[in-house]
């Protein structure tokens, strides 16, 4: 169906979430891949020590980011790419968090962004015995990437919305939300005031 985002994918140096070291950006216009983009982070001390297990996982070094710019340059470049997007991702908890947290450790505003969750929404539209990305792309008939490169994951991340907006005949982001019972998430001050909207006065009356 023809829905509209942009799916994001984050890898990172360590278990810190300030520690992004990779990020891969997908635009959806219409159902289809219209935009894609991969950027290597240079992560921000003192969140900047690679772990023998994330390189082991990804295979990014320090020395492929050492020359590449910081959060604050590619904050800017996200919220031009993603324009006024939801943005999704899988497990997407760790996604904005990263956003969030890499932002934070930089001094940066977190921006304003809703986001959905390509697990969960997996979860509401396949049977699986797993809904690990690899799994849940190829009953999306997408298949044969480079799981943990953060471009494909994204790639992969919106066959999956694609084919479950199609599976659920619905065209719009917010609809597959509640057709699928997902929360739509937000980060930035669109969310505090969600939650003041949510949890305020005006929200008892």
């Amino acid at each position: 169906m023809p829905v509209d985002f942009t799916a994001i994918d984050f890898e990172t140096a360590n278990s810190s979430g300030a520690s992004a070291c990779s990020v891969g950006l997908v635009k959806v216009r219409g159902g289809l891949v219209v935009e894609r983009e991969h950027r290597y982070i240079r992560p921000p001390f003192p969140h900047n020590e690679f772990s023998e297990w994330n390189v082991r996982i990804h295979g990014i070094t320090p020395d492929m980011v050492a020359g590449a710019g910081d959060w604050s340059v590619h904050l800017p470049a996200l919220r031009e790419f993603a324009g006024d997007d939801m943005l999704v991702a899988h497990n997407a908890g760790f996604d904005m968090g990263v956003i969030a947290k890499t932002s934070t450790a930089l001094g940066l505003a977190v921006p304003d962004f809703r986001y959905l969750c390509s697990l969960q929404v997996a979860r509401r539209t396949y049977h699986l015995d797993s809904y690990r990305l690899p799994v849940a792309a190829m009953a999306a008939g997408f298949e044969g990437f480079s799981h943990h490169d953060a471009l494909a994951d994204a790639e992969a991340c919106a066959a999956i919305i694609v084919h479950a907006a199609a599976r659920h005949d619905i065209d719009d982001l917010d609809r597959l939300a509640h057709i699928t019972r997902v929360k739509i998430g937000a980060i930035g001050p669109v969310a505090t005031r969600d939650d003041r909207a949510a949890h305020g006065p005006m929200a008892l009356q």
